[in-house]
């Protein structure tokens, strides 16, 4: 019998199919937001909340419930059983896949510990990408409960955190994928990769007020590109609140205007890292990192022109976060690339 070497194949198609249930997730959640489908299921169920309705009085008794709370009594009063069924697949939906993603990385890992196939320090990060993962299942209840309060909508701090903590969780997956495609490592390019890592944290950031714009459907003002309305580049309504930081996080018109900005300063920075590392002699891997990185930004960045312009059209807002998510692979295979 052949012996089983220590973070083999299966362990990296492992952590792979990890990123890419990661990706749909973040997708169908997206789906979620914009179809306002996030607060069709007002209880939660571990384990039976995965077997939905199955006949006509269970489908009666969701929609009962569902009406016991705020979104339905401020929003919803004129909807029938068919239009709550078409609300209720997207977050039902996006919860199974939360617990699949469960089953996926707890199921295998065990086997792998138990068979030897983990060496030490793989073991120390999986227990980390178990550890956010259930962190983002905490977020994402926790998110849903501030909608069945008083408000019938989600606060948008915490759907900002849900959001975030999923993109960091599937960009740590596919680091310690890649600590194992690629074991070997050369010295680090340090002026790429500290631009690398600023355009990281200006990234996070920038999704951070993804989630405040979409939390606060920030994206339904100043429809209009490269100005605002009125043709200013910063309308008056941005500043409006007092004290003057509550425009920064709580007034949506405040809002879109940093989430436009950052998205120039995000351009400008990947710029800069494709400017500095043709000083270099790049391997091939690094090269296909800057280039790649280039293209994605422009394409996340017309998304976002297109979608603000057309008001967050499904389509456009699911495209845009799905471009906000293939960067963040773009910024972490750089990263990684230009590390040690």
């Amino acid at each position: 019998m052949k012996k089983r070497t220590k973070d083999n194949k299966n362990v990296i198609y492992w952590l792979l199919t990890g990123c890419v249930l990661l990706f749909i997730m973040v997708f169908v959640g997206g789906i979620t937001r914009l179809t306002d489908s996030g607060l069709s299921m007002s209880n939660y169920k571990l384990i039976m909340g995965t077997i939905p309705p199955l006949n006509d009085a269970e489908w009666q008794e969701a929609f009962d419930l569902y009406k016991q709370f705020p979104e339905y009594n401020s929003y919803n009063t004129h909807f029938e059983l068919s239009d709550f069924k078409s609300i209720y697949f997207w977050e039902w939906f996006h919860r199974v896949i939360g617990r699949f993603i469960g089953v996926v990385f707890i199921l295998p890992f065990l086997y792998f510990l138990f068979t030897k196939q983990l060496s030490k320090p793989t073991i120390k990060k999986s227990i980390v990408l178990l550890s956010l993962g259930a962190f983002q299942g905490f977020l994402g209840w926790y998110m849903v409960k501030s909608g069945l309060v008083k408000m019938p909508d989600v606060s948008h701090f915490r759907l900002a955190a849900h959001l975030t903590t999923a993109f960091i969780t599937f960009a740590a997956t596919l680091w310690v994928a890649l600590d194992l495609i690629y074991p070997h490592r050369k010295p680090a390019v340090k002026p790429v990769k500290n631009w690398v890592v600023t355009g990281i944290i200006i990234l996070l950031v920038q999704i951070i007020y993804g989630g405040f714009v979409a939390g606060l459907k920030a994206g339904m003002l100043h429809n209009h590109w490269p100005m605002m309305n009125e043709g200013k580049f910063m309308h008056h309504t941005v500043y409006l609140l007092e004290p003057f930081y509550k425009n920064l996080i709580e007034n949506p018109s405040g809002i879109q205007f940093i989430h436009r900005t950052l998205a120039y300063l995000v351009v400008i920075v990947i710029g800069i890292i494709w400017f500095v590392a043709k000083k270099f002699g790049l391997t091939q891997a690094q090269k296909y990192s800057v280039n790649l990185l280039v293209i994605l930004v422009v394409l996340q960045f017309v998304l976002g022109v297109f979608t603000i312009i057309n008001q967050v059209p499904l389509w456009l807002g699911a495209a845009h976060q799905i471009g906000a998510f293939f960067l963040i692979s773009g910024m972490t295979f750089a990263l990684h690339r230009f590390s040690k």
